[in-house]
């Protein structure tokens, strides 16, 4: 692709030579850069995607059937860099988890390609919905905002679109999971919405490798930068200060996904 002279990409193993030509002939992957006004969207990491602890993800989906295992904990470890870096600078926090019935009457098509979502679907403990509870080690912080949802993309159905025109912002810095599922969803949609779209390459995971790298691929080639993230935060630590006016905080907003009060 167009930038491969920068080095080696997680998905050149999986393209051929003719894929790589087509790329760079046909004018893909071109960089469109940084906005001016982002905001930080952490896309679902959550005890269903990654698990309640770190393990090998073969162990890890025999009680979390989503789980990402292993790599979706290495997500969390650059989250928690994100995070600093982000309110360190306070421009937005955003996250998004699911959102569902205790009794997943509401799961929809959820249930038409996976034949453990009837059983598994809300993990260890469906009363309380334990799939859906953010990671505590990045937990929502009192002026983060948190949207629930039940399909892919974080704009369907959600006051995404709405928070982000309140706050101004002309740009999404995304990392979370499943690279190929929810985070591709929302990447699509905010592109289709002309926000300049950066994915943060190491703050994503998926169960399969080969999706993770060909969307990443392919999310480079047509809709966002896929960026390292010592890149990311060193974009955030240059942006001036006082960009937004942030929610002044309330300290119950994560409740619904959080296992205790969020953290301040």
């Amino acid at each position: 692709m167009s930038d491969k002279s920068k080095g080696e990409r997680i998905w050149d193993a999986f393209l051929t030579p003719r894929d790589q030509q087509v790329f760079e002939a046909a004018g893909y992957g071109a960089r469109g850069g940084f906005g001016e006004r982002p905001a930080l969207l952490i896309v679902d990491l959550n005890y269903g995607f990654v698990g309640d602890k770190p393990e090998p993800i073969l162990e890890s989906v025999k009680r979390w059937m989503n789980s990402c295992g292993e790599d979706g904990w290495a997500a969390v470890a650059v989250i928690k860099k994100l995070l600093a870096a982000a309110r360190a600078k306070e421009i937005p926090v955003i996250y998004t988890s699911g959102l569902r019935r205790a009794d997943a009457w509401d799961q929809g098509a959820w249930a038409f390609k996976n034949s453990r979502v009837n059983k598994h679907y809300l993990g260890l403990s469906p009363t309380t919905l334990r799939s859906n509870i953010i990671v505590p080690d990045i937990a929502p912080g009192r002026r983060d905002l948190v949207i629930g949802k039940q399909k892919p993309s974080a704009f369907h159905g959600t006051p995404l679109m709405d928070y982000l025109v309140h706050l101004r912002c002309d740009s999404l810095l995304v990392a979370g999971t499943t690279t190929s599922g929810c985070v591709r969803a929302t990447v699509v949609d905010a592109f289709s919405y002309n926000y300049r779209i950066t994915v943060v390459e190491d703050g994503c995971a998926d169960r399969s490798q080969a999706s993770h790298a060909i969307n990443l691929c392919d999310m480079n080639a047509k809709y966002a930068d896929v960026v390292a993230s010592p890149e990311v935060i060193d974009y955030i630590n240059k942006l001036p200060d006082g960009l937004f006016d942030l929610p002044e905080g309330d300290p119950d907003a994560a409740r619904l996904f959080a296992v205790d009060k969020p953290s301040v």
